[in-house]
């Protein structure tokens, strides 16, 4: 497209409201408003009901919009693919390695399942669905088909909630910065939007959650962003659609959204294979919300969740890109934006793999996004979590390949943290304080490490790591040094020799003179030699090792 006529075609769309369909709107609503729509109303007419249900915020949205296109047009980079290749990737972010990421919101209520709680409790076959009828809608059997997700909300309080004690306990486990969900596929802000009336401010704890938290978080001195994953939105509550529901009801249409029937191909082709219908007011609105957010609350880094990469997305997601890359530099920042799969070009922000690691060095920086829990991102009761070596192991592996851990948390409705994951957070502050010389800051060295314990490459196989053994090392570097961690602690205390094969004189050690060897945390003296097999050095039989140890390797 000419810019002429891209130009001609934003000038067209922000000077109309909302609503572009040209179809006549839906007729009015059946007698019972919670009748199923799913093949009764098409699509048009059902986002119609969504976007009337928004319009009194067309003025705010399409200033945001007009916004949005100036500033992407007005920087450094230009909202094509082409400009935003050229995007490099901060120093402070590269060297950060550790972030915590929070989900928590209306889905934190039930304490049940996992933090897709609102779009199951609509499906009759799925365990939401019967835990809200068991839990919150016999409560009320005169009104049980009338009670949806909106009615969780006001027990949603956060009274024990203390963004202060939270940034307090993200320094102490050792992060660099702290990513909230500034709004999950359930629809509801957990902040002060102005485009909605959906809110956390307005509803439930009536607080602006977001701006709480960023005030807190950068009193510490860590860095904040936000997630936003409202795209998948589109189609969250589509399950309310096939029963009687308050999903069907327009009046609802602002919280539950067009609800849209989510419709997936089957060449597994991710989200390029994605059929779902998804208008260009929807877009238009998320871009508004995103430009939004970022002018509000300023964010260091914006994480995307899958759904952006649906095809529908891509022009609106460059746009939104190149607007906040440059609202960025005109603030004095280099913006981060993590997204997964192919939503974005490879090169243009950090690829982020959910749930799982690279098993090689990769060299262009990226992030692993995993959750303490087992079984959710957001809280139930009765969870699983992950252990602190298991996680420290986790850390150093993806350190090792130049990438970052955004490590995930559930707080409790009422704003409490479980004791459960404020013990392990603490642990691997320990962990860090007392070794993390060897994560902060550096870079990868020539290979990621040795030993028998494999990563399989891709997301969702974090769990699939078996445990790391003596034989395992990894290595990171930072100017003259070289740092090798064992990942597992000898079994005679920290007795015995590490024998490190990639340090051998005819292996990638080939060429290196060591001036010194030093356990951290350790004052004493070490006794090494290297074989052209290894470099073997005998550990002090005082030396305790929790997790892991490092020995830190100095060159001449």
């Amino acid at each position: 497209m000419t810019n002429l006529l891209r130009a001609a075609s934003v000038a067209l769309l922000l000077s109309s409201p909302l609503l572009y369909s040209q179809k006549s709107a839906p007729a009015a609503s059946p007698a019972d408003p919670l009748a199923p729509t799913h093949n009764v109303k098409s699509p048009d007419q059902i986002d119609l009901e969504w976007q009337k249900s928004v319009s009194k915020y067309d003025t705010q949205r399409n200033t945001l919009l007009k916004e949005a296109e100036r500033q992407a047009n007005d920087g450094p980079f230009r909202p094509d693919w082409e400009s935003l290749r050229h995007y490099q990737i901060p120093q402070w972010y590269k060297d950060a390695k550790f972030g915590i990421f929070i989900h928590w919101g209306v889905y934190s209520v039930p304490g049940a399942e996992n933090e897709w709680y609102p779009r199951n409790m609509y499906k009759p076959k799925e365990g939401a669905y019967k835990n809200f009828q068991d839990h919150f809608a016999s409560q009320d059997p005169a009104l049980k088909d009338t009670l949806g997700y909106k009615d969780l909300i006001p027990k949603f309080k956060a009274e024990q909630w203390d963004p202060a004690a939270w940034a307090g306990l993200f320094k102490e486990a050792g992060a660099r910065y702290v990513v909230p969900v500034a709004e999950h596929h359930d629809g509801f802000s957990m902040y002060d939007s102005g485009l909605s009336d959906w809110t956390a401010v307005k509803m439930g704890p009536k607080r602006d959650v977001v701006g709480e938290l960023a005030k807190a978080v950068r009193a510490e001195g860590l860095h904040f962003g936000l997630s936003s994953h409202r795209a998948e939105h589109n189609f969250f509550f589509d399950g309310g659609r096939d029963i009687r529901s308050d999903v069907n009801d327009p009046k609802y249409a602002s919280l539950y959204g067009p609800a849209h029937q989510q419709v997936e191909g089957h060449s597994n082709g991710g989200m390029m294979d994605d059929w779902t219908y998804v208008s260009p007011a929807w877009t238009s609105d998320w871009l508004a919300r995103m430009t939004e957010l970022v002018e509000k609350y300023k964010p260091e880094i914006v994480y995307y969740d899958w759904w952006i990469g649906q095809p529908n997305f891509r022009p609106r997601v460059q746009e939104f890109d190149a607007f906040y890359y440059n609202f960025a530099a005109a603030h004095g920042y280099i913006g981060v934006v993590n997204f997964k799969n192919y939503g974005m070009d490879w090169t243009s922000a950090v690829r982020d793999f959910e749930r799982g690691q690279l098993a090689s060095i990769e060299p262009n920086h990226w992030q692993t996004d995993t959750s303490i829990s087992k079984l959710s991102w957001g809280y139930i009761e009765h969870d699983q979590y992950q252990p602190p070596d298991f996680l420290v192991h986790q850390l150093i592996d993806i350190v090792s390949k130049n990438g970052n851990l955004l490590l995930n948390i559930g707080p409790k409705p009422d704003g409490t943290i479980p004791i459960e994951i404020q013990t392990t957070l603490k642990a691997m502050g320990a962990w860090l304080k007392a070794n993390g010389e060897a994560i902060y800051d550096t870079t990868p060295w020539k290979v990621y490490g040795e030993g028998p314990t494999k990563v399989i490459g891709g997301a969702f196989h974090d769990q699939d790591t078996k445990p790391y053994t003596t034989e395992d090392f990894r290595f990171t570097q930072k100017g003259n040094t070289i740092y090798a961690i064992g990942m597992g602690c000898p079994a005679d205390g920290a007795q015995g020799y590490a024998a490190i094969h990639s340090l051998g004189s005819d292996k990638e050690g080939k060429g290196l003179s060591f001036a010194s060897i030093e356990l951290v945390g350790s004052t004493e003296k070490l006794t090494w030699m290297q074989t052209p097999e290894a470099l073997n050095v005998k550990l002090p039989p005082s030396a305790s090792c929790q997790y892991a140890y490092v020995l830190k390797i100095g060159l001449k």
